[in-house]
């Protein structure tokens, strides 16, 4: 898969089959539609592009809007690689962008840049200047600029769309291994190893302290989770914990995992970190010796369990 950041960088004399959207979570139900995207391009000769848009356009049309996704840009980008996509067209999205009409968008970027053939989008895509134009707006701009649109149903889009808010519920309510069925894989928190407090190495946990850049990227539910990630080639064990450490006078939220068996310097790394499983809450304990005891019971549960797993 070729990535691209600008549709205007896209250089391809071949044709293209395309579909459009921000394929957040990347989830069970986008998967049919790519699957489907990839036998379309297979069977015409064409390549495969999904078309999205960074920032969303939520976040540059409604400032104030508290916009939290599933996956960081990157994260995405990694999670398509695998799909069999041919190309990523990232194209900005700005204001100024938002100000084209339905016309010059598909002129300019389906037509002009993309070289569109056949287009797979969901009944409900709206589009140009103010989303005034639908499909069948874009059905007759197929017949002005000879390409073919094909409508994903309305059930089809109502599946991805609910599945998208049914994951990010579940994530909020700390239903870890519910999203990940959802989702089809481990989600995944994706940061920069800083120096915290330290104080995991006093209880003797000493905990890995995860600082994410992306602020619009969705943290689920504080609380102890069973997580794995791979360090440096091989699979490495542990618990999370997400919170504010009230026991120990905690002020901020903070994302710390302890690994287990693993003796790695992980500052300045950057990590993906996948959740496996909520053990508790996050709670405030009479004493440190309570939290120690605490945190020993939950590594207890989380090695039995990886075990199970194994």
């Amino acid at each position: 898969m070729k990535k691209h950041e600008n549709a205007c960088t896209y250089n391809n004399t071949i044709k293209s089959a395309v579909t459009i959207g921000t394929f957040d979570g990347v989830h069970i139900g986008h998967k049919k539609i790519i699957e489907r995207l990839n036998s379309a391009a297979k069977e015409n000769n064409l390549e495969s592009i999904i078309l999205t848009f960074f920032p969303h356009p939520r976040m540059v049309l409604q400032k104030d809007a508290d916009i939290k996704l599933i996956n960081t840009m990157d994260e995405r980008s990694e999670i398509l690689e695998q799909s069999g996509l041919n190309h990523l067209v990232i194209h900005p999205f700005s204001e100024e962008f938002s100000q084209l009409s339905a016309e010059e968008y598909v002129e300019q970027m389906l037509v002009k840049y993309l070289k569109a053939k056949k287009i797979i989008i969901g009944y409900d895509h709206r589009f140009g200047k103010g989303r005034t134009a639908n499909i069948n707006d874009l059905k007759n701009f197929g017949k002005q600029f000879d390409f073919e649109v094909e409508e994903i149903s309305k059930q089809e889009i109502e599946d991805v769309a609910v599945s998208s808010t049914k994951i990010r519920k579940a994530l909020l309510n700390g239903e870890i291994q519910k999203a990940n069925t959802y989702l089809g894989y481990n989600f995944m928190l994706t940061g920069k190893i800083e120096k915290g407090r330290q104080i995991g190495r006093t209880l003797g946990y000493p905990t890995a302290n995860m600082k994410i850049a992306e602020t619009y990227k969705l943290i689920p539910k504080q609380g102890v989770y069973i997580v794995s990630s791979l360090l440096e080639g091989k699979t490495y064990y542990g618990m999370m914990n997400i919170g504010t450490n009230p026991t120990v006078n905690g002020m901020k939220q903070t994302i710390e995992t302890h690994f287990f068996d693993a003796q790695i310097n992980l500052y300045d790394k950057k990590l993906k970190i996948e959740l496996l499983k909520r053990i508790r809450d996050e709670k405030k304990f009479n004493s440190v010796e309570d939290l120690k005891n605490a945190m020993s019971a939950d590594e207890d549960f989380a090695r039995e369990y990886i075990c199970e797993m194994l």
